[in-house]
Formats: structure tokens, C-alpha cells, sequence
């Protein structure tokens, strides 16, 4: 594996260097609380918002979406739009808030997206979507960069696939994410989007052979570590979904090591534990609930003696009145004792 440039530039993490690990935009899942969790796992990952629209922002003022922490960073947010104008002015407010990178989303299949007509219907649009991006780079000084699907429908990912990258190239994105499955927006769920269209990793691979100028990221049923890392010997980077949420440990704790070159690791999952109990307190002091936190920590020990216990203490109780870093540490405690030798 060819050395890696310092992880920061100019005073900025460099997210084209972070990207090649991330977490993607997962609503409802990788909010700041997740993203600070994952943050004490892995130091360089990238990590990503849920998808935030540009109307919310714009229109709707919801700016308080944008909120992160610093210890976040490498952090890039996804917009979800299909307004030129509209998307400058979001991509705008994101860059003033100090984001590392911001992600369009062409890729996202669910009824609530298409209505709204962003998403993945945008892959039938590439024209419009290279306008998009161009907006969106001319408006502020981050890297803007693009999350697609290989097709939807009946599309032919053969066809459209490089006229889509040519286009949004040309338009002065450098870096897209591609996940490896068209999206069926007539017949199937969005659930069953995630699943039911076959992987085609083959397709990405020939797109990063016929446009070696961009950074090209893979997405879409990888499971481990280990099966994810012989892509990089031809790809630029990997982008972990469900199996990053939750098996949290499982992908990101060796990242760092066997992706970045960094040295191995050596705190623990217990470490982590701790580590987020001064944030747990904090979070707890300002209103928030125990479970806003704890829902994103349950995978932590996933596979290890004592999981149940761990996820069924947090699960049961951190909605109860009260609760904070004391039950933490119970479940913890519990995870220790399942540990222990007979």
C-alpha cells in the first residue's frame, strides 16, 4: 500500500485522504451522537451526516441540523436537492459551519426522496445534476462530491453510468461514491432497495479504469474489513453502511491500522465506554435522554460474551427517568463479567 499524505491540510483534515474508509449518510442513524461514537473508534475515517435538505435549510431555516462537534472531523454533510440555486445556498451554510466536504445525494430510492425529486430519480437527470454541482462548487470553497447509484431501472449502467461521471466531472466534481446497485424505483421498497438489486462491483472498478483522474469509492454489501480491503488495490476508498453501524468495532477499530497506515491500535472497547461517559453526562446535563445516545452504542460488543447483556440494559432502561452514565457503566459491567474466566 503507497504511503498516505498527512492526515491534515492546511489546518483542514483532508477528507479525499479520510474517504478511503467512511461511514455513509444513514438517516435516523449517523447523527452527531453516532458520529462521535464512531469518532472514538476510528481517528480517521470519514464520517458523514444523514441527509440534510436543501429546502430544510433554506427555506425551512432548520439550520440547527448542521450542529457537530469538533471532535468529529473528518466530517462531510449530504444534501439532498435538485434546485441549483437552492443547493448553492445550502452548500453555502454548510461550508460557514466548517464541514470537511459536501455530498449530493443521487442515490437515495425512498418514496419521500423521489416526491421531492432528489435522490436516485436524479440518475435520469445527469444534465441537471451536473448543474447542481457546479452551483454548488461555484458557492462556497469546500469540495463538493457526489453519492450515486450504478442506475435505476431499467437503465443500463453500461450506458449511462460514464456519460453520469463524465458530466459531473466536467462540472468539477472529483470524487463520487458509487453504490454498486441500481435502484428500482418502481416495485420495490426502499428497504428491499438495499438488498434486492444485485451487486455489481465489477461495473465500478471499470469506471475507475475509465476515469482514472477521479476518486472513486465503493458502497454497497460490504460486510468486513477484511472483504472490503482488496478493492483498494484498484478503488480509492470504501464506504461502510449497516455493517459500520452495527458491528461498530468490527470495521472501524482496526481502520485506522490496515487502511491509513496508522500504528495498530490501543484502546479497547471498554476504553470506548469511557471515553464517551463525559459526553453521556454532558449530553444528559443539557436536557437531552440517555437513548439518544446509548441506541447508537448497542453493536459495540456485537459477538462478544456479554453483548446480550449490553444491549439489553441500555435497551430496557436508558428511556427511563434519570438514567445516564450510571447505567452505562452497569452494562459494562455486565459485559466484564460475562468476560470473565470460569
Amino acid at each position: 500500500m503507497a504511503p498516505l499524505a498527512p492526515l491534515q491540510t492546511q489546518g483542514r483534515p483532508d477528507a479525499t485522504r479520510a474517504a478511503r474508509l467512511s461511514v455513509a449518510p444513514m438517516m435516523d442513524w449517523t447523527d452527531r451522537h453516532c458520529r462521535y461514537f464512531h469518532r472514538l473508534i476510528s481517528k480517521q475515517a470519514l464520517l458523514y451526516t444523514e441527509m440534510v435538505t436543501a429546502p430544510a435549510l433554506v427555506r425551512g431555516g432548520a439550520v440547527h441540523l448542521l450542529e457537530f462537534s469538533e471532535p468529529e472531523h473528518p466530517v462531510a454533510v449530504q444534501l439532498g436537492g435538485s434546485d441549483p440555486a437552492e443547493l448553492a445556498e445550502a452548500a453555502a451554510l454548510c461550508a460557514q459551519r466548517g464541514y470537511d466536504e459536501i455530498n449530493l445525494n443521487v442515490g437515495c430510492p425512498s418514496d419521500r426522496v423521489q416526491s421531492g425529486f432528489f435522490g436516485a430519480v436524479l440518475m435520469e437527470r445527469p444534465a441537471l445534476v451536473a448543474e447542481c454541482v457546479a452551483a454548488m462548487i461555484k458557492a462556497q470553497p469546500v469540495e463538493v462530491t457526489v453519492k450515486c447509484r450504478i442506475g435505476v431501472d431499467d437503465q443500463s449502467p453500461e450506458v449511462i453510468l460514464p456519460d453520469f461521471l463524465s458530466r459531473i466531472r466536467d462540472a468539477g466534481v472529483a470524487r463520487v461514491t458509487i453504490h454498486a446497485r441500481k435502484a428500482w424505483l418502481q416495485g420495490l421498497s426502499p428497504k428491499e432497495n438495499r438488498d434486492v438489486p444485485p451487486l455489481d462491483y465489477d461495473i465500478v472498478h471499470a469506471m475507475k479504469a475509465a476515469f482514472p483522474d477521479m476518486h472513486i469509492s465503493l458502497n454497497g454489501g460490504l460486510a468486513t474489513l477484511e472483504e472490503g480491503l482488496p478493492h483498494l488495490s484498484t478503488l480509492d476508498g470504501l464506504m461502510y453502511g449497516r455493517a459500520a453501524y452495527h458491528q461498530p468495532w468490527d470495521i472501524l477499530s482496526d481502520a485506522d491500522e490496515k487502511v491509513f497506515d496508522a500504528a495498530p491500535r490501543t484502546h479497547t472497547r471498554a476504553d470506548v465506554v469511557q471515553q464517551m461517559l463525559p459526553y453521556i453526562d454532558d449530553h444528559v446535563a443539557r436536557g437531552g435522554k440517555l437513548g439518544q445516545v446509548t441506541r447508537h452504542m448497542l453493536g459495540l460488543f456485537a459477538g462478544q460474551p456479554g453483548a446480550r447483556s449490553w444491549r439489553r440494559t441500555l435497551s430496557d432502561n436508558a428511556h427511563r427517568a434519570g438514567a445516564g452514565s450510571a447505567l452505562v457503566l452497569e452494562a459494562l459491567d455486565a459485559v466484564q463479567t460475562a468476560q470473565e474466566p470460569a
